[in-house]
């Protein structure tokens, strides 16, 4: 069980005490506490109903102070609003979850508010790539959770689990492929730069990105659906529609768990490890608040939490975990992953959506 101070029971003491003049000097402190709120981004759905429903509420008592939830849309639309809010002088929230593309592009404007690492003494605890940093150094984000997307397929159509993402090209597979349609989310040509080209490295120049490019290419007759919509693949996964594709290990958990014929595969080459920060908008007032909720989600007990309860792995070391086995399993990998190449994402991403466009799903 996570160990966090319940401070309901201090309300109960209070209130048993009746009205002595301890019980009525120290309630108006309690009160202010609970007075205290922070608005929080999360994606919404699912994903924030569980933070909600398992982890919010333990801030709350941990702090005395009131979680917001705020349902932030994915991709970069939320981005913008924060940008443009903060132009106003307002935050929409106060932290949010921002995916690592995201938070490049609102390090360039500044938007995000430095945070000071004396202030999160868990910050140790947490894998390094997790610490999203400006280029002087400064804290720009602090890893919330990270996700993978695997290679998932309908265990009715395909009795064996794949072993690598080059069983995608396979002719075997023509038009039977479910694929995400976005060069900055799919993540594809870091795929093919690690299944064909010996690593995400081979992307580094545009002569690079450009065979990986044409490699990608040998496989369009093998998709049926480059989708946006995750439910729509989701669904027709599971009625076997379209029996394989890339998709998210958390949500095809859940899926397994619900009784549909379906599974998640880390191939070989490692699955697409993406993640999410926590950060601060710089038009945001409530700053030691942040802070607060920031380091209470960096401790290994609440990412052990939200491993369990939301499917998510972990940002901190395992080792300071008490996840067994199974639960980590059930949310990530020792395999290696294929990281994104979010550098290329942003730097070239004009480039990238026109070429994507001329030779993926044009």
């Amino acid at each position: 069980m996570t160990k966090i101070t319940d401070l309901s029971i201090s309300r109960r003491a209070l209130l048993a005490a009746g009205a002595t003049g301890a019980a009525v000097l120290a309630m108006p402190s309690v009160l202010r506490a609970q007075d205290r709120t922070l608005k929080v981004g999360a994606y919404g759905g699912y994903f924030k109903d569980s933070f909600d429903k398992n982890v919010f509420p333990e801030f709350t008592k941990a702090t005395g102070i009131a979680v917001e939830s705020v349902a932030e849309p994915t991709g970069e639309a939320w981005l913008v609003q924060l940008q443009q809010a903060a132009t106003a002088g307002e935050a929409p929230a106060d932290v949010s979850m921002i995916s690592q593309t995201s938070m490049l592009k609102g390090q360039a404007t500044e938007l995000w508010a430095p945070l000071d690492p004396a202030k999160i003494k868990n910050i140790d605890g947490l894998i390094p790539a997790f610490v999203n940093k400006y280029p002087d150094g400064r804290i720009a984000g602090i890893g919330a959770v990270a996700w993978y997307v695997t290679l998932v397929s309908n265990t009715d159509v395909y009795k064996e689990a794949p072993t690598s993402w080059a069983f995608l090209w396979d002719a075997s597979n023509a038009d039977k492929l479910g694929l995400m349609a976005l060069v900055s989310n799919s993540f594809l040509l870091e795929v093919t730069a690690k299944t064909f080209f010996g690593g995400t490295n081979a992307l580094d120049t545009e002569e690079g990105i450009l065979k990986a490019f044409d490699k990608l290419a040998e496989l369009k007759g093998n998709v049926r659906l480059w989708y946006r919509d995750e439910a729509q693949f989701e669904q027709a996964l599971k009625s076997g529609e379209i029996p394989m594709g890339q998709y998210y290990h958390d949500v095809t958990g859940l899926a397994i768990a619900d009784g549909f014929h379906v599974r998640s595969t880390f191939p070989k080459e490692g699955g697409i490890l993406d993640s999410g920060c926590w950060a601060l908008s710089k038009a945001s007032k409530k700053v030691e608040e942040a802070h607060l909720f920031i380091d209470f989600m960096s401790q290994p007990s609440i990412q052990a939490l939200v491993t369990r309860k939301v499917g998510t792995a972990p940002t901190v070391k395992r080792s300071l975990t008490d996840l067994t086995d199974a639960e980590f399993a059930a949310a990530s990998s020792e395999i290696d992953p294929i990281i994104p190449r979010y550098d290329m994402q942003v730097e070239k991403a004009d480039w990238l959506n026109e070429k994507w466009t001329e030779l993926i799903v044009g």
